[in-house]
């Protein structure tokens, strides 16, 4: 039964609070940290308690979430009757930027695996493997924002002046700019004032991966 004959859901609820979300190209945590809040306020694990009681959001975290991405109540109404937006949509595996440098959250090709990542709603891409890191913290602003969810594809073409995603052979993950490509070295300049420029040999590169859209 929909919420419109009168009776609202708990999964009604929660499911409008993610569409919110995804209309503002971002994550369910970092909706929670747009509002001010704790970013796992909204997570998925926070929506049941571990007696399997259902948990609903608060009117004051609903409120301040409201005010942080102006919407009126009325608009939050209709996501609670209908669906986000009219793009086809498919569900691409997110994670933390802080994690994803953590062995085991790709393959050898720079495609997400494992368990860890999560599901969420975006607009149909061409690229069936292409991922999204969600932002914390400050070291890739003004690029990047605490919060912002960037979307990143492993087969897009990467040319010079394209935001990437460069994971070492070492381990280390990187959002950088390209800024040229040579056989025997890539030269990557910094997104923020708090990190460096690189100058690479190819060698140390797993593989590099082209930003396609960030939400800011």
């Amino acid at each position: 039964m929909p919420a419109s004959a009168g009776i609202l859901r708990h999964a009604d609820l929660w499911r409008a609070l993610d569409r919110l979300a995804f209309e503002h190209g971002l994550t369910a945590s970092g909706l929670a940290r747009r509002a001010g809040l704790d970013p796992t306020t909204f997570n998925k694990s926070k929506r049941v308690t571990r007696d399997s009681k259902l948990r609903w959001p608060s009117t004051e975290s609903l409120a301040k979430v409201l005010e942080a991405t102006g919407t009126s109540l009325a608009q939050f109404v209709t996501l609670i009757d209908g669906a986000a937006g009219g793009l086809a949509r498919r569900r691409i595996p997110v994670l933390g930027y802080e994690h994803a440098a953590r062995p085991g959250m790709f393959d050898e090709r720079g495609r997400p695996t494992g368990s860890a990542w999560e599901a969420v709603a975006f607009p149909a891409l061409d690229d069936p493997h292409a991922f999204g890191l969600e932002i914390t913290g400050d070291d890739l602003e003004p690029s990047y924002r605490d919060g912002d969810l960037i979307i990143v594809s492993p087969t897009a073409p990467v040319r010079r002046g394209d935001r990437v995603i460069v994971r070492l052979k070492a381990g280390t993950l990187v959002a950088k700019q390209l800024q040229r490509a040579g056989a025997r070295r890539v030269d990557l300049a910094s997104l923020g004032p708090t990190e460096p420029m690189l100058s690479l040999p190819t060698a140390d590169i797993a593989w590099m991966a082209r930003i396609l859209w960030a939400s800011q």
